[in-house]
């Protein structure tokens, strides 16, 4: 039994730089929560995402990714939806920003932010229009399966497609979950809640096709060799549902989250309020003042 756990945890692809950061977030998350009021629901929903994250990209799952297409659609589902949207819900950017010593506040984290390198890319990737595109695109992108075969044959390109799915999912998560007003929130209330419901639509078209083809629509995981003997329609099958129903059904709850985050704005008095409508009145002229004859 130990060997078989021991079989899950060891990466199928060990990676230095992903540890290392990986460990240092968790690191300044412990810190800042130390010196800040965190509350146990933001503290679950942050270390289940980041468990997450590490379960899809550090462990024997990996494996069973690169050679089953509905395996590899849970791992898409995980980093693009899942992971992003508890470790936003979790609000972690002031705590991780508590958790950093002082020197690196003010040495390393202000100049970045005042970089303009940072401001651009953070500009982009910030923009709603942009992270609501990308987020989707990175889904249909992948599917296709022509890039698909290139993802699994270059592994560099594997790395890619996981970690443009994981950021364009945390870009779009952090603007749909915002709990600032508009401004400084950069998606109106109105538009948060409305999203999701623009981003699900491709993706159930996109779902629907790959559940009900008759063709194997990705013939590179047999050559990779497949993880499991069950027939290949019935895998892609899996992996098309997956991105149809349970892909819709989290960015539903997300758009439920953003319409309490709405609610609980209105009810406090914190939006942007529409100056009340006033009839201008005409400036008497000297032919009105005039009086007839």
């Amino acid at each position: 039994m130990i060997a078989t756990l021991l079989k899950w945890i060891v990466p199928w692809e060990f990676s230095w730089v992903f540890l290392a950061g990986f460990l240092l977030t968790c690191l300044l998350y412990l810190r800042g929560s130390r010196r800040l009021s965190v509350s146990f629901s933001r503290k679950l929903a942050f270390w289940a995402g980041m468990a997450i994250i590490y379960l899809s990209l550090h462990t024997y799952l990996d494996f069973y990714a690169e050679h089953e297409f509905f395996m590899h659609r849970i791992q898409q589902l995980l980093l693009h939806h899942l992971a992003p949207l508890l470790i936003v819900t979790a609000f972690p950017g002031t705590v991780l920003r508590a958790g950093m010593p002082l020197t690196w506040r003010v040495h390393v984290l202000q100049p970045l932010r005042r970089s303009w390198p940072w401001r651009v890319v953070s500009g982009a990737l910030l923009n709603p229009t942009v992270a609501t595109l990308l987020f989707i695109a990175f889904i249909l992108i992948w599917l296709i399966p022509s890039m698909q075969t290139l993802a699994m044959l270059d592994w560099r390109i594997y790395r890619f497609m996981n970690w443009s799915m994981l950021i364009s999912g945390f870009a779009y998560w952090s603007l749909v979950l915002d709990h600032r007003p508009h401004p400084p929130g950069r998606m109106t209330a109105g538009l948060r809640v409305l999203s999701p419901a623009i981003t699900m639509t491709p993706q159930i078209l996109a779902g629907a096709i790959i559940t009900f083809s008759k063709t194997d629509l990705y013939p590179i995981f047999e050559i990779c060799g497949r993880a499991f003997t069950f027939n290949v329609l019935t895998g892609q099958l899996i992996g098309g549902v997956i991105i149809w129903v349970p892909s819709a059904l989290l960015e539903s709850i997300g758009g439920l989250m953003a319409l309490r985050q709405w609610l609980r704005l209105s009810r406090n008095g914190r939006l942007p309020r529409r100056p009340p409508h006033t009839s201008r009145r005409r400036t008497p002229t000297v032919v009105d003042t005039v009086v007839p004859d």
